[in-house]
């Protein structure tokens, strides 16, 4: 029938055309040698073949109704496609002419199939979207191949080909961002995904081909399906790489102990040392636990570090365990410490809250009352100012409390109640202000939804000891760090020991120092030194305390969740990985590929910020991924060379790797998301970061950004872990 009915529709529009032989219609066809040639305009004195719209400005495409384009047009089955062939006597059926086709995908215009096929080579040369630090990542873009160009074929199968391939690339790109965003592990640069690095690659294998105009895109095979995976799937290949990154230690009986202190590079050798040998071991910091010090004494004669003890058996330094396994009795020894467990003098390890100024301190008498007026006041969801606010009491409540439980009036139970709010108890729900009696709403800390849920430092609620001034809290922080840093973090700075960091006194002993941050009331008065060291130090341990918590981010949902979700009470505040990072140390500047601030006008954490942002911060934060700067701790005193250190050992270990006989610079996308810290343009922050690159590679960076020949390609950031 379909072959009758083609019959019937030639021989109509002969006769039409015959009928119409004194308009000198001149149908002509040229062969398609690239896809962005297009057939002529039907002029004003011709006759417009059926479909043709004027108005439509719709130019006309030569096409053939043979059966091999009828089966590629069959192929975009997503795509309805309408076909009109004419037919003359006057034309040999070889050039038959398709006047028009239509394609509509998902009610949009229709286009010039020449357009179309000069989108899709122009968009296999753009720039593929970055994702966003904070955990909103822009997927990239599917390459696909570009069809090789035919010979001298006619034009209409060139340009169904090209129109086929943009809809396939469309249409993958549409699907994987919607299974990209639900997937459960994602990682830039799988499954196809090429970064600006890998292009580059490309552009230097091409080399000649690309001058000559026939730059060649491999098309890598993909299903997106393979990006859904269930948690089970997920876990089971988290812990299969876990297994496979920690080496498993000797099952000992007995223990073994290891003396240290901070800034010794014979301990530093010794923890080496015991980590070869696969042994776990047990450290004892005598810098972090000094009260270990006069024991130290008492069992090995002196207070030398490193010592190492098998149960009560001193070992020795590490000379002395270089000697032994010379001369292979360490094997004995070992055998004793497998197989025996340890005698009762024999050292132990740390206990909790050794030598811990976090469980000592004051009780603050206004913590009591606080408790008892929670008993009094009634704390229910209320409505004010046709919002809703939940577990809320009414300043009027509170006074009355506080004049009878302190046998006050009322404008004295005022006066007291705006004590408790100073010292940052209870605060109003939208802080309009101070402390009022009325109808007011106001709401105690460990009450607030946001505290409750998303506040790792308030693991027993408020607490009742007396705020420490915030110098003392960021000085045993920073002592801390140290001790944990040199510990459980290999000596680069890129490898993290999360389990051992976990199971450790030091790390418990951390999760008591934040406790203490929860109601300082002095954080407007640090100095920028300080300032920076505090919340620098903070930011990375948070980092390894949100990982052991949340575990490692899969994708970029958990990414958000981790950055922007976990959160500390700090003097009555809350603060999230993104508000340290872009609130306080950048000067409280906009997140990458986000519309608002971090903080607003009337929000009281920026008055805590910096007045402007610190470029050099970024190559100090730690977030837990392999792309990442070093794990390290700063101090005041020394924070802006600690900075420039930290800069030029990121930027010298493959955070900027300059090509010279390219005149390309390969460099991280901390430059390119974080561009506006560091200059206006592309030119400035290279220039900028020139000054911590070795000297012979920085005048060569200047030579090229001088001359403006310089590319700038940014390398793919790797998210993975850094354990």
């Amino acid at each position: 029938m379909e072959k009758e009915d083609s019959i019937e529709m030639n021989r109509t529009t002969s006769q039409t055309v015959e009928e119409t032989k004194d308009a000198s219609v001149t149908l002509q066809e040229e062969p398609s040698v690239n896809n962005s040639e297009t057939d002529e305009d039907i002029g004003p004195n011709e006759v417009s073949p059926p479909g043709y719209s004027e108005e439509g400005n719709v130019k006309e495409t030569s096409m053939s109704a043979s059966d091999k384009g009828e089966d590629m047009l069959l192929e975009n089955e997503d795509f309805s496609t309408e076909v009109i062939s004419l037919s003359t006597t006057e034309i040999p059926k070889e050039e038959n002419i398709l006047e028009k086709y239509q394609i509509n995908q998902l009610g949009e215009t229709t286009n010039e199939s020449s357009e179309l096929a000069s989108e899709q080579e122009k968009g296999l040369n753009e720039d593929d979207p970055e994702p966003v630090f904070d955990g909103i990542e822009v997927p990239d873009m599917e390459e696909s191949m570009i069809p090789e160009t035919q010979g001298q074929g006619y034009a209409w199968p060139e340009k169904a080909v090209a129109l086929k391939d943009l809809v396939r690339k469309k249409s993958v790109v549409a699907v994987s961002t919607v299974l990209r965003r639900l997937s459960g592990k994602m990682e830039e640069g799988m499954h196809g995904f090429r970064g600006d690095e890998e292009n580059y690659q490309i552009e230097k294998e091409v080399g000649s081909e690309a001058q000559e105009g026939s730059q060649k895109i491999i098309e890598k095979s993909w299903n997106p399906l393979l990006l859904i995976r269930s948690p089970s799937q997920t876990n089971a290949e988290n812990k299969a790489e876990l297994n496979k990154t920690i080496l498993q230690p000797i099952a000992l009986k007995g223990r073994i102990l290891l003396y240290t202190k901070l800034g010794c590079h014979e301990c530093i050798q010794a923890r080496l040392f015991l980590q070869r040998k696969k042994l776990r071991y047990c450290e004892i910091n005598i810098d972090i636990y000094p009260g270990r010090k006069l024991e130290l004494e008492r069992v090995a004669g002196s207070s030398a570090v490193p010592r190492v003890f098998f149960n009560e058996i001193c070992i020795g330094g590490l000379n002395d365990l270089k000697n032994l396994n010379e001369s292979g009795k360490l094997d004995e020894k070992l055998d004793y410490v497998i197989t025996e467990s340890p005698a009762y003098e024999a050292p132990i390890p740390p206990l909790s809250g050794e030598d811990d100024a976090s469980t000592s301190g004051s009780i603050d008498e206004l913590a009591s009352i606080v408790i008892k007026m929670k008993d009094f006041v009634t704390i229910k969801d209320r409505f004010y100012k046709l919002r809703r606010f939940k577990n809320c009491f009414l300043g009027s409540e509170a006074v009355d409390f506080l004049s009878e439980d302190q046998y006050l009036e009322r404008e004295e139970a005022v006066e007291f109640g705006q004590k408790l709010l100073s010292k940052l108890f209870f605060q109003h729900v939208l802080n309009e202000n101070l402390f009022e009696d009325g109808n007011h709403l106001y709401r105690f800390l460990d009450s607030d939804p946001v505290v409750m849920s998303q506040c790792h430092n308030v693991p027993r609620g408020i607490t009742d000891v007396k705020p420490k001034p915030i110098a003392d809290i960021s000085s045993r922080l920073r002592l801390l760090s140290r001790g944990i840093i040199e510990a459980y973090i290999s000596q680069d700075g890129k490898h993290v020991d999360y389990r051992s960091i976990h199971g450790s006194e030091e790390f418990a002993r951390y999760l008591r120092i934040v406790e203490e941050l929860q109601r300082i009331d002095d954080l407007e008065g640090m100095q920028r030194e300080e300032k920076l060291a505090f919340f620098i130090n903070l930011n990375n341990m948070m980092a390894i305390h949100a990982i052991l918590v949340l575990g490692h981010p899969s994708g970029p949902l958990e990414r958000r969740k981790l950055l922007g979700d976990f959160k500390y009470l700090i003097g009555g505040c809350t603060y999230s990985l993104s508000a340290i990072q872009n609130g306080i140390l950048r000067g409280n500047q906009r997140p990458p590929y986000n519309l608002t601030k971090p903080f607003s006008a009337k929000d009281k954490r920026l008055q805590v910020a910096l007045p402007y942002a610190e470029p050099l911060v970024h190559f100090a934060l730690a977030f837990g991924n392999r792309s990442g700067p070093a794990v390290r701790c700063y101090s005041p005193s020394d924070i802006d060379q600690e900075l420039m250190e930290a800069a030029r050992d990121f930027l010298r270990s493959g955070g900027l790797i300059l090509d010279l006989n390219a005149k390309v610079a390969l460099a991280c996308k901390i430059l390119k998301w974080y561009s506006a810290d560091f200059g206006k343009n592309e030119s400035e922050v290279m220039k900028h970061v020139a000054n911590y690159m070795e000297p012979t590679e920085s005048e060569s960076l200047l030579e090229l950004i001088s001359s403006s020949q310089l590319k700038v390609v940014y390398q793919s950031y790797d998210w993975a872990s850094n354990i």
